[in-house]
């Protein structure tokens, strides 16, 4: 039996021991009313790169309080956005526009992670989070939409689709984490624990280079928020129930999919997309060129024309 399952139990045991802090006010995620202060002013002026009309919705739910912005026509196909780990919705700024133009669309922060959704109750199960999720759609009366998630989102559109009754139809992931394989290697990913144990601007500049074919196309707003989010804030020892799925779990996903990753993604490889195709029965895959894990940003315009194209 191979031993990675072990290592990514450690490393993220390391994550998450190295991020849990002593919470001293009303707030899951962080330990100061002024670390959220600094962190949300940082996430309102990277919401100023859409450059698009929107607006945002706090809806209170059983679990806390869900972030929602809501962008394009009332009229327009319903399209859900879920972000990457600790990306918050911000990430989404090099595409909003594209997907906007047509569609309704509700992009939504996830409850366990630094962004405008408040955590209340403990870290949820997964049985939870796909409680918390239907809780949203249904609170829109979303059906039959579409959903295009990266990362950690991408491993939470997988589990709302295999479950029996949900009210999805399309699903774009972006190099879903954790979805279809392990990380095959932990050293790929070490620049993001030492960044989590020991922040700094240097060790962060490593990281987004281990990510990205194409750090300098970040926009230095988001580039800040997203540091922000990595040295106040813990999430990542909630990735130790993140497994990849079985065979028979993704053989019960009959919805049309479209799987996109980096041709230098650290958390994907061929591999992904090979399970993708022989147990995903109606999955469509492409690598895009010259992009990492952060292939949204990488390759903004052939990543959104691939996905309008798909769920269009």
């Amino acid at each position: 039996m191979s031993n990675f399952p072990l290592k990514f139990i450690v490393l993220f045991l390391l994550l998450g021991c190295a991020s849990a802090k002593k919470v001293n006010f009303d707030d899951y995620i962080f330990k100061t009313k002024k670390e959220k202060s600094t962190y949300i002013t940082s996430y309102n002026n990277s919401l100023k790169l859409w450059g698009i009309p929107y607006q945002e919705e706090n809806i209170k739910t059983r679990y806390g309080t869900a972030h929602i912005i809501i962008t394009g026509p009332e009229n327009g196909k319903k399209l859900v956005l879920l972000h990457g780990m600790d990306a918050s919705s911000t990430m989404w700024y090099p595409n909003i526009k594209a997907f906007s133009k047509k569609h309704r669309v509700y992009t939504i922060d996830f409850l366990m992670e630094p962004n405008k959704s408040t955590l209340t109750s403990k870290s949820l199960s997964k049985e939870e989070i796909v409680i918390w999720y239907n809780d949203i759609f249904n609170y829109y009366k979303l059906k039959d939409f579409d959903i295009v998630a990266a990362s950690r989102g991408g491993w939470i559109a997988t589990l709302l689709a295999t479950q029996k009754y949900n009210s999805i139809n399309k699903i774009v992931l972006l190099s879903p984490a954790q979805t279809f394989e392990f990380i095959d290697d932990v050293r790929k990913t070490s620049s993001a624990l030492l960044l989590k144990l020991f922040p700094s601007e240097g060790k962060f500049k490593k990281t987004l280079k281990t990510f990205s074919t194409h750090p300098e196309k970040i926009e230095p707003i988001y580039k800040k928020q997203f540091y922000l989010a990595n040295k106040y804030a813990k999430s990542n020892s909630d990735m130790l129930q993140m497994l990849p799925f079985s065979d028979e779990e993704l053989k019960s996903i009959n919805n049309p999919v479209l799987v996109l990753i980096g041709d230098t993604d650290i958390i994907n490889s061929e591999k992904s997309l090979e399970r993708a195709q022989k147990y995903l029965v109606n999955s469509k895959t492409q690598i895009i060129k010259d992009a990492g894990h952060f292939l949204s940003m990488d390759q903004s315009k052939v990543v959104n024309e691939a996905i309008l194209s798909f769920i269009e």
